[in-house]
C-alpha cells in the first residue's frame, strides 16, 4: 500500500533539500499550517504559503453539491501553485465512512459495522470508491482512518472504532488505506494517537481557559472522549499502541494526534510519545497533523501552546480558525529562540515529502471526470454489500428469519423506519449528523423503501413509528427500526447506553400487533437490550450502515445468510462498564465477541 508512496518519499529527498533551501521562515511556517476553508480566502493562502486548507464536519460550500464542492477545493488549489515557490495545497476532510460531508455521495457503515463484516478485502474496495469520490472533488486526504481500540462503550466514538480488539482493528485500517491508495494517491491519517479509546470516564476536563472565543471542544457533556488513559506502558503498548506500528511498518505518512491525555499529559504534547517513541523507536518518517485546535489545550498562553507542541513534535498544526495568531506565535518561538530553527525544517521536511510522495508538485488536483462516480450505482452497490455483511444476527426464534417476500400484512415501527439520517449517524453532511427532523438527510433508501420494494405487491403494509396503529390493525410480523439520535465526539458520550424508555413502550405496542417480531437496531455501539430481548423473536445488529437501506432487507427477507460476528462484547447491564469490569463479571457478556447467528 503506501510502502510504494514512503519509498517515492526518499527518491524526492534530494528536491526537498533544494526547495528548503529556497524556503523563508514564513514560507516553511505556512506549510506547518492547516486553516479551516471558512477562516480564510484563496488570496489569503497564497499570501501565507499555507499548507493544508480543511472542511470540517459539515464545511461545505452553500450549495452542496460534488460540482460546487470540486469548484470550492479548487480555488484553493490554485491557490497554492500561485505561490513564490508553487508548493501545493493539500486540501483535507473527514471522509471516515464515505465523503460524508459531499450531498449525493454514498454513505457506508461506519467502522464499528465494518468490525463486524471483518472482511479486509471489502473494506479495501470500500477504500478504493471513497478515494474516487474524494478525487472527484479534488480532495487528496481524509482524516481516517481510526485505529481506535474503544474498550468503554460509553464513548461517543465507539463507532469510529472497528472494534474492541487491536487484532481485528488492524487489518481493516490498512486495508482501508490500502483501498485509498490503490494507484489513486489519497493521503490517509491513522488516528488519533495515541490511547484515544482508553480513557476513563468522568476523566475529561475542560481546560479553565476555555471560552467561547475559544472553543475546544470539550464541553460539560464530554465525560469521556478527550479524557485521561490511565493505563500502563505494557498496555498502551500491547493495545493501543500496535496499529500505529503497524501502520507505520506499512508505510504511513501521516497520522493524527489525539486530543486526550495518557496519565495526565495531553498527547498534544507529549514528546516522549510523539518524538521518542513514534518517530524514533518505531521509524515514523511521514508528518503530524493536530486534530481541531488541540494544541489549545495545553496552557492558557496559545504562545506557550505553540512552543510545547512543536517541541514535542507536531508538523502540521490545525488551527483551525485564526491562522494568524498561530502563524505569529510560532515565529516569534523561533526568533526568541524556544522552538530551533532544526525543529522547523524536521517539520517542513515531513510535509514536503509526503507532498511529493504523492505526486502533489507534479498535479495537485484530482479528476473531475470522476464526478459521474460519485453516487454511481455501481459504488452503492458496495456499501449495499457492506450493510448486509456488517449486519449481526443475535436472536432468531422459532426460525423468524428469513421472512416471506408474501407476507399477507406486516407491520413496521420504530423511529428509524424511514429515515436515512438515522441510518447513518454522525459525521454525515453536519458534524453531528441529522434526520429527518432535523432536514439533514443525504440521499439512500430507507428501510420502508426497501421493504416496499421487496415484499409482494399483495403485501399490505402498515407503517407507524410509535407503533400506534388503528383498532384492529394486526399482522404475522412486526418489524421495529430502533436506532440511537445521531451524535459525533463527546456529545454521544453517553452513561446509560439502553434502549430508551420510548422505544421500550414502543416495543410493547408492537408487540401486541403481531405474531412474531423483529428488531432492528440502529447504533453507534452495543445498547442494553436486556429488558427487551424476552419479548423479541429477531434481533439484529445493524450498527450504522449508512445510506443504504436496501441491504437490510437483503438479509431480513433471505436474498443473503447473515455473516456478521460481533466485533465488541455486548453487555448485560451498566454495572459491567467498561470492558475490564464485563471481562472480570462471572455472568459474562449478554453476547460475547465474536457471536453472532448464521
Amino acid at each position: 500500500m503506501q510502502m510504494t508512496a514512503l519509498t517515492s518519499a526518499f527518491v524526492y529527498e534530494a528536491h526537498v533539500d533544494a526547495l528548503l533551501a529556497r524556503m523563508t521562515l514564513a514560507e516553511k511556517i505556512g506549510q506547518m499550517t492547516q486553516v479551516e476553508k471558512n477562516s480564510i480566502t484563496p488570496e489569503e493562502v497564497t499570501r501565507y504559503t499555507i499548507g493544508s486548507v480543511l472542511s470540517g464536519g459539515g464545511g461545505n460550500p452553500e450549495e452542496n453539491n460534488p460540482h460546487t464542492w470540486a469548484a470550492m477545493v479548487r480555488t484553493y488549489l490554485e491557490a497554492g501553485q500561485n505561490t513564490r515557490l508553487a508548493i501545493p495545497v493539500i486540501y483535507g476532510v473527514d471522509a471516515v465512512h464515505g465523503h460524508s460531508n459531499v450531498q449525493g455521495a454514498v454513505i457506508f457503515p461506519h467502522n464499528i459495522g465494518l468490525g463486524a463484516a471483518g472482511d479486509p478485502e471489502l473494506v479495501e474496495r470500500i477504500g478504493e470508491v471513497v478515494a474516487r469520490e474524494l478525487l472527484a472533488t479534488h480532495v487528496r486526504w481524509t482524516f481516517a482512518p481510526a485505529v481506535s481500540v474503544p474498550q468503554d462503550v460509553r464513548w461517543g466514538r465507539t463507532y469510529e472504532g472497528f472494534s474492541e480488539d487491536a487484532d481485528r482493528v488492524i487489518p481493516l485500517a490498512l486495508a482501508f488505506a490500502r483501498g485509498l491508495d490503490r494507484g489513486r494517491r489519497v493521503l490517509h491519517s491513522f488516528k488519533h494517537f495515541v490511547g484515544d479509546g482508553a480513557t476513563q470516564w468522568n476523566s475529561t476536563q475542560l481546560a479553565e481557559w476555555a471560552n467561547a472565543d475559544n472553543w475546544q471542544a470539550a464541553t460539560p457533556f464530554y465525560k469521556i472522549d478527550q479524557g485521561d488513559a490511565q493505563v500502563d506502558e505494557a498496555t498502551l503498548r500491547e493495545v493501543h499502541l500496535r496499529p500505529y506500528r503497524e501502520a507505520v511498518e506499512a508505510g504511513a505518512l501521516n497520522i493524527m494526534v489525539s486530543f486526550s491525555s495518557w496519565n495526565g499529559v495531553k498527547m498534544h504534547r507529549h514528546h516522549a510519545l510523539l518524538t521518542k517513541v513514534l518517530k524514533g523507536e518505531f521509524g515514523f518518517a511521514g508528518f503530524l497533523v493536530s486534530d481541531w485546535k488541540g494544541v489549545d489545550q495545553i496552557a492558557p498562553s496559545h504562545y506557550e501552546c505553540v512552543v510545547q507542541s512543536v517541541n514535542a513534535g507536531m508538523d502540521m498544526v490545525m488551527v483551525p480558525y485564526d491562522f494568524r495568531r498561530f502563524i505569529d506565535a510560532l515565529t516569534s518561538a523561533v526568533q526568541n529562540g524556544d522552538v530551533a530553527q532544526a525543529r522547523i525544517d524536521d517539520a517542513v521536511r515531513r510535509i514536503l515529502r509526503v507532498k511529493f510522495a504523492l505526486g502533489l508538485f507534479e498535479d495537485s488536483f484530482g479528476d473531475e471526470a470522476l464526478l459521474a462516480e460519485v453516487g454511481s450505482t455501481a459504488h452503492r452497490a458496495v456499501a449495499r454489500e457492506a450493510v448486509r455483511k456488517s449486519l449481526v444476527l443475535l436472536r432468531n426464534e422459532g426460525q423468524t428469519l428469513p421472512l416471506a417476500r408474501d407476507l399477507p400484512a406486516l407491520l413496521l415501527a420504530g423511529n428509524a423506519a424511514d429515515d436515512v439520517g438515522l441510518q447513518c449517524g454522525g459525521w454525515t453532511i453536519a458534524w453531528q449528523g441529522g434526520s429527518r427532523a432535523t432536514g439533514v438527510l443525504p440521499g439512500g433508501t430507507t428501510v420502508l423503501e426497501a421493504v416496499r420494494q421487496t415484499v409482494s405487491p399483495e403485501t399490505l403494509i402498515h407503517v407507524d413509528p410509535a407503533a400506534q396503529f388503528a383498532e384492529g390493525v394486526t399482522a404475522p410480523v412486526g418489524i421495529a427500526v430502533i436506532a440511537e439520535q445521531p451524535y459525533a465526539e463527546g456529545f454521544g458520550d453517553n452513561a446509560a447506553p439502553a434502549l430508551a424508555a420510548d422505544d421500550l413502550a414502543m416495543i410493547d405496542r408492537l408487540r401486541a400487533r403481531c405474531d412474531r417480531l423483529v428488531v432492528v437496531l440502529i447504533s453507534g455501539r452495543p445498547l442494553i437490550v436486556t429488558e427487551a430481548l424476552p419479548k423479541i423473536d429477531a434481533l439484529v445488529a445493524a450498527w450504522l450502515p449508512g445510506t443504504e437501506g436496501a441491504g437490510i432487507t437483503d438479509v431480513l427477507f433471505g436474498d443473503h445468510p447473515f455473516t456478521g460476528r460481533l466485533a465488541y462484547s455486548w453487555l448485560r447491564s451498566l454495572d459491567q462498564l467498561p470492558l475490564a469490569r464485563l471481562k472480570s463479571d462471572p455472568a459474562g457478556p449478554l453476547f460475547r465477541f465474536g457471536d453472532g447467528l448464521v
